[in-house]
């Protein structure tokens, strides 16, 4: 199963994308797309948009999985945030392809060990689980373990009868 890890801002969006086996994760890719600050809100969630749909048509994942918004100090950047979270939602939908999103601490938990891990330790253990990456940025290394976090919740779901629908 190929999925594609998303990790959304209006600024960066960090994605990756891994292969799951039986027993197994493999690298297939990652980077992080940046948009153009000086362009309008609407110019940049379309960028976003339309940078997600090549990713999508080039790696053809299987599964998406969108980091969940935590709610900043900021109220203005949290809505901001928020639509291009929107943009990492709809793009994969529209496309035909199941997104589950995840809470920021629970991929930490997953990937880590811990809830409240640093940013250093998700990228140790990134490079750690899927051997010879070189994640392309912070975000492209949170993306990558979005991916592995919703790997392991769905290997679980798929030992439990009717877990995964």
């Amino acid at each position: 199963m190929r999925i594609i890890g998303l990790d959304p801002g209006l600024r960066a969006t960090g994605w990756g994308v891994i292969e799951t086996g039986p027993g197994r994760l493999s690298h297939v890719a990652d980077g992080v797309l940046l948009t153009d600050a000086a362009r309008s809100l609407p110019e940049r969630l379309v960028q976003i948009a339309e940078e997600l749909t090549v990713l999508i048509r080039t790696y053809a994942p299987g599964e998406a999985a969108v980091e969940e918004t935590f709610v900043n100090r900021n109220a203005i950047s949290t809505l901001k945030l928020g639509q291009a979270r929107g943009i990492a939602l709809l793009v994969p939908a529209q496309a035909g392809i199941p997104v589950t999103e995840y809470l920021p601490n629970l991929v930490k938990k997953t990937v880590v060990g811990t809830g409240h891990a640093a940013k250093e330790q998700v990228q140790m253990m990134v490079r750690r689980l899927l051997p010879g990456c070189l994640p392309s940025g912070a975000d492209a290394a949170d993306a990558l373990a979005v991916a592995i976090c919703h790997a392991h919740h769905r290997a679980t779901a798929m030992r439990i009868p009717g877990g995964l629908r």
